[in-house]
């Protein structure tokens, strides 16, 4: 078990008035089966006149709110504290193979597979493409248990792909991810969700905050950990199994999920309209820090 408290600071500065902006925000962590929200609490600046809470269709928390006096900085500054659980992970020689796994999902096998098979179809990032199928295909050769063939595409992935944040941007489409082989979290995880949905298995993005470790006698750098994604895989028996190809690793406790959907379109962190602005530059922050740490947060 470990508690976390998460401070995520986006700030906007425009050249311009902004004179209006709605916007939507995904930046709380939400309560899964291996996860609990202890508290929550969210700032934002210049005073929106509205704001309100509610869950969409995913089950995510959504803050929705309009600031509607003229600015030239916004600042949203979401504090958090969540409790993680150990991830309970099944042999994965275990595990049906792909086939029956793609067939159980098709079939209704389990009750559980009927919400999976939204997570089969093409979605706004992650279209549906036999360039995708054939990039996975030698993690699937006939029979292979569907989660060891999840776990090699995703070390697959990690080795044949380089990490560089200056190669992609939240639009470029995954197709030049497989052929220019360089992205960002998001960018892999996007390609991972084509290939598994390619061979008929569900998959889902993840996004959530990454605690990351500093090298050993050196200080925690603030706004140092990751705003990330991820991709969480349906394995019938087991139900929803997390992998991180960016880092090629089987989600644990140092990963806290925010929001789940079919691609990042639909769980942005934060997204909306604005009247005004001219151009405008953006600062994203991150701290995840362990409960037990004395070391404090600076907004």
């Amino acid at each position: 078990m470990a508690i976390y408290q998460i401070k995520h600071k986006t700030q906007y500065l425009y050249n311009l008035p902004v004179t209006l902006c709605d916007n939507k925000a995904l930046i709380v962590p939400r309560t899964t089966t291996t996860q609990r929200l202890l508290e929550k609490f969210i700032s934002i600046q210049p005073e929106p006149v509205y704001r309100r809470e509610f869950f969409d269709y995913f089950g995510n928390i959504v803050l929705s709110f309009s600031v509607r006096e003229p600015h030239t900085e916004l600042t949203v500054v979401a504090q958090s504290a969540v409790e993680c659980f150990p991830r309970l992970l099944p042999d994965a020689s275990k595990t049906p193979s792909w086939e029956t796994a793609a067939r159980n999902v098709r079939d209704f096998f389990e009750r559980e597979a009927f919400d999976a098979m939204q997570y089969l179809y093409e979605s706004a990032y992650v279209p549906l493409d036999r360039r995708f199928r054939e990039y996975a295909a030698p993690s699937f050769p006939p029979g292979r248990p569907v989660l060891q063939c999840v776990l090699d595409l995703t070390a697959r992935v990690n080795a044949e792909f380089k990490y560089d944040p200056n190669s992609t941007d939240v639009a470029t489409p995954v197709f030049e991810v497989l052929e220019s082989r360089r992205g960002v979290c998001q960018d892999f995880a996007h390609l991972q969700i084509a290939c598994l949905r390619a061979m008929g298995v569900p998959a889902k993005y993840v996004s959530g905050y990454l605690r990351t470790t500093p090298p050993p006698g050196k200080p925690r750098l603030q706004g140092a950990d990751a705003s990330h994604a991820w991709v969480s895989v349906y394995v019938p028996g087991a139900g929803w199994i997390d992998v991180d190809p960016t880092n090629n690793a089987v989600v644990s406790t140092d990963h806290i999920v925010a929001a789940w959907g079919r691609d990042f379109d639909e769980i942005s962190p934060i997204k909306g309209i604005i009247l005004g602005g001219g151009t405008q530059t953006i600062s994203v922050a991150v701290d995840v820090i362990p409960a037990d740490s004395r070391q404090p947060a600076t907004v």
